[in-house]
């Protein structure tokens, strides 16, 4: 018998069997590779959206019974008004922002603040187990990829009312955007006597108080429109050219609030003409797109919320719930 014959192997073959091993590789380390792409759990998402807000308001609550707000001005508006900044936004920024990227560590997430995790203390992992009270059972799983989603955090909507005492303004407010559009929004008062969370997620649910009433809205005798009492950049003539002298101009604090203002149909629109950041709105949108309202740019434009895209939107705001300034496209100022 002869063994000392040679062993010539199939180059091809050989070929396919270590792409075969590398594959095989790759799909029992997904952790490892970037080949297979990251799934995000969108109910899971909605869970913790609500926790975070609620935590960011505990926040809020504390500092405010504390002898010193820390309050200190990190800019000016365009029209020269400050924008303040309390110990209360980064304290609520630390527990929602590091809440939701530690859960979800492959989605992008947008803060107002941007405070460091090595400035936050005592972190505590979100508990997104669901509560009776919130309406959340019987949503779906719905699983989305990571890279389509970016998350918008408002740690303490209406700072400066905040710092006057004016509490009935103030929210935390989580967003979810996919592919740049608005799907979920939480927005959390945390003070009054009753501490009250609003959810929605468009298509799929919403929280149980959020009920939108038309004959509400029909009922009134002239429009109510509501505006920034901070940052109203005189659209009181925008108000008074477009809905009439008799329109009534509701002056608030607070972009949440005045999105639920709208929601609840105890205004007819909410208008903003100078720039807003989007972390602002974004919520305020999505609760509004779930009841079949409107939420647009004063040149009739849908806001992107995608993380590459500006985070300050320059065009104003239009939001409504009313279908006439839906239908006819009223609000279409490009020349105001």
């Amino acid at each position: 018998m002869n063994f000392g014959g040679t062993i010539r192997f199939n180059r091809v073959g050989l070929c396919i069997i270590c792409a075969l091993i590398i594959l095989c590789i790759i799909y029992l380390s997904p952790k490892h590779f970037s080949l297979q792409s990251d799934k995000v759990n969108l109910r899971r998402l909605l869970l913790a959206s609500i926790e975070a807000a609620e935590r960011g308001g505990r926040e809020v609550i504390k500092v405010s019974k504390e002898n010193n707000l820390n309050e200190e001005i990190k800019g000016k508006t365009k029209e020269g008004a400050k924008i303040p900044v309390t110990e209360a936004d980064y304290r609520s920024h630390c527990v929602m922002y590091y809440g939701i990227s530690k859960l979800f560590p492959s989605i992008n997430v947008i803060s107002e603040e941007k405070e460091g995790e090595k400035e936050c203390k005592n972190l505590v992992p979100l508990d997104i187990e669901p509560r009776g009270n919130l309406g959340i059972h019987g949503l779906p799983d719905v699983e989305v990829e990571a890279s389509e989603i970016t998350v918008w955090i408002d740690p303490l909507d209406a700072t400066q009312e905040y710092t006057e005492q004016l509490y009935n303004y103030v929210t935390t407010m989580v967003c979810v955007a996919y592919r740049g559009n608005p799907i979920i929004g939480v927005i959390h008062k945390p003070f009054g006597e009753e501490h009250k969370t609003v959810w929605a997620w468009v298509n799929k649910g919403k929280s149980p108080q959020l009920n939108f009433s038309k004959v509400k809205l029909k009922e009134k005798e002239k429009p109510v429109i509501i505006v920034s009492r901070s940052h109203h950049g005189n659209v009181d003539k925008l108000v008074k050219k477009v809905f009439g002298e008799n329109s009534e101009i509701i002056y608030a604090g607070g972009s949440g609030y005045k999105s639920l203002e709208v929601a609840s149909g105890n205004v007819t629109a909410y208008i903003h003409k100078t720039a807003i950041s989007k972390w602002d709105v974004c919520a305020g949108d999505a609760v509004i797109a779930s009841l079949g309202g409107s939420f647009k740019t004063l040149s009739n434009k849908y806001l992107d919320y995608k993380a590459s895209s500006e985070h300050v939107n320059t065009e104003g705001i239009l939001a409504t719930m009313s279908d006439h300034l839906v239908d006819n496209g009223k609000l279409t100022y490009t020349d105001v």
